[in-house]
């Protein structure tokens, strides 16, 4: 999954997303409406807006893989 995010795709199911992002130590915070909120101790929020309500667009996979460190 995670060689997947890393070739920055068009976009990407937001359950895949959700899954990275809770194996990083990420909860689900909040759903409203389009967006989905991640948090995590000591850590600014990380806001997914939801593309049809299940695909996430390459710039939030971009933001994800720097906010991950996925790129080092």
């Amino acid at each position: 999954m995670i060689a997947r995010v890393r070739r920055r795709p068009p976009e990407a199911d937001f359950a895949d997303v959700r899954t990275l992002l809770e194996a990083f130590g990420w909860a689900l915070d909040r759903e409203s409406g389009s967006h989905a909120t991640f948090s995590k101790p000591s850590e600014y929020p990380i806001v997914i807006p939801k593309v049809g309500g299940r695909k996430v667009k390459r710039v939030y996979l971009d933001m994800i893989v720097e906010r991950l460190e996925l790129d080092a």
